[in-house]
């Protein structure tokens, strides 16, 4: 069961207005207001989803990922860039620990300043992942 909406502050509806968060019992939700009616979706439903979208996005990048992560690190060695390609495969397994263990909150301040944004439908549906400085699928920024 997850701890908290994961990218809580990140999600909007199509028409750009924030989702609030909430729970429900033990329950995180995302709150979308739909004409004054409150829809609840419970969070990892979106956080599902968007993490699926990123996994896609990381698909066949990563030995590079790999590679620039332990560069950014300071750990350039052949292990470390092991180590990081192993997790980077395994990443179901890396959403269900997150899940658990939360998202630090510097870190989704940190995507909302870069632009990094969900848009959500009423239904709970992931319409589309904005990532300011992602080259989408013709080719441009």
């Amino acid at each position: 069961m997850p701890k908290q909406a994961l990218f809580a502050g990140l999600v909007v509806d199509e028409a750009g207005k924030p989702a609030d968060t909430t729970y429900v019992g033990d329950e995180p939700f995302y709150v979308l207001d739909d004409a004054g009616f409150l829809r609840h979706i419970n969070s990892e439903e979106i956080d599902r989803q968007v993490f699926k979208h990123l996994q896609e996005m990381m698909k066949g990048s990563e030995d590079l990922i790999s590679e620039q992560t332990a560069k950014m690190l300071g750990q350039e060695d052949v292990f470390s860039i092991a180590a990081i390609q192993s997790q980077l495969k395994n990443m179901d397994k890396q959403f269900d620990n997150l899940l658990k263990q939360g998202f630090p909150e510097e870190a989704r301040a940190y995507l909302g300043m870069m632009g990094f944004k969900v848009v959500v439908n009423y239904q709970g549906e992931v319409i589309r992942v904005d990532q300011p400085g992602a080259i989408d699928d013709e080719g441009e920024q």
